[in-house]
């Protein structure tokens, strides 16, 4: 995390520091991301840029805080439709309300997704912490949906954390991709074209795992027919 020293600077030159790392990461990815680059852009010296941080990934991290305290921000005054949303209905509503969300800060995202899916940094030991704090919400859904009855209960939990997980972080980069091909990302995310697109990819994720009237058969049961 940043140095006490970036966070005395006044609120315009932090942000000046956070765009131009942004950009950076969003153009070429953190392994190539240069610090000579951020600082030129940032207006900074690069012995400055060593007094705020530690390195390159010292400021990834720090705008990984920055999207998250965003994302809480921008979904505390959001609230489902309904109280009465099971767990499919309320995961589609999280998606939507998230790409909206990505479709308000397309730059930060776009640098956010590049690093951690495009370079797989996200299943890295550095990101356990944060996939972690994902999967543990994924499996507490998984589980209260099986209680409920909306899932089968012979579903592997574990394996349906990693499909829901790995299936949402996909739909969103083909969403953020396919939305910067417009001048307004928000009114093509909201477009009634793009979410029945949305409601057919996560239709794909959830016909797996819904339950339905025909329970899994065993490999037993079903040689002994």
């Amino acid at each position: 995390m940043p140095k006490p020293t970036f966070f005395n600077l006044p609120k315009e030159k932090r942000d000046k520091i956070v765009n131009a790392a942004v950009d950076e990461f969003a153009e070429y990815g953190l392994e190539n991301a240069s610090t000579n680059r951020i600082v030129e852009n940032s207006g900074i010296s690069k012995g400055s840029f060593y007094q705020y941080f530690e390195d390159k990934m010292d400021v990834f991290m720090h705008l990984l805080s920055v999207i998250e305290q965003e994302k809480m921000e921008y979904f505390r005054d959001k609230h489902p439709p309904s109280n009465n949303l099971d767990t499919f209905e309320y995961f589609r509503w999280m998606m939507k309300t998230g790409m909206e969300f990505n479709s308000a800060y397309p730059r930060m995202t776009q640098a956010m997704t590049r690093v951690l899916l495009g370079e797989g940094l996200y299943y890295g030991q550095n990101f356990a912490t944060y996939r972690e704090k994902t999967t543990k919400a994924l499996e507490m859904m998984i589980k209260q949906a099986i209680q409920r009855g909306e899932v089968d209960p012979s579903v592997d939990v574990e394996l349906a954390v990693m499909v829901m997980d790995t299936w949402s972080n996909a739909i969103s980069t083909f969403i953020l991709n396919e939305g910067r091909k417009y001048k307004d990302m928000m009114k093509w995310v909201r477009s009634a074209k793009t979410q029945e697109k949305i409601d057919k990819l996560l239709y794909v994720m959830e016909y797996g795992l819904r339950k339905t009237e025909s329970q899994f058969v065993s490999r037993a049961e079903r040689t002994s027919k």
